[in-house]
């Protein structure tokens, strides 16, 4: 994944504004990364990505999916949560 694919889908939140929120605001945690735009707000299939980013001393060095892998993966996750069924009592 290049800088300017989303990482963030939901929201249009692209690597780069990520990393640069990362060096400027400096989160100690992944839920501060909402701030960036909404990101990892939506279906949550980004997060663990979020959370690689932030772990690193330097997050562009993190290697993610390329787009259509990450594209293609993140179809299949929402896919499964949609047929997530609640449970309905004991």
């Amino acid at each position: 994944m290049n800088d300017d694919e989303e990482l963030c889908v939901c929201f249009h939140v692209n690597r780069r504004k990520v990393i640069q929120y990362i060096r400027v605001e400096k989160p100690t945690r992944v839920s501060q990364l909402s701030e960036c735009f909404g990101a990892g707000t939506g279906c949550g299939w980004c997060r663990p990505f979020l959370k690689q980013l932030m772990e690193k001393e330097h997050p562009e060095s993190v290697q993610l999916p390329d787009s259509e892998t990450y594209q293609n993966q993140r179809r299949d996750y929402r896919d499964k949560v949609r047929n997530i069924k609640p449970r309905l009592g004991p």
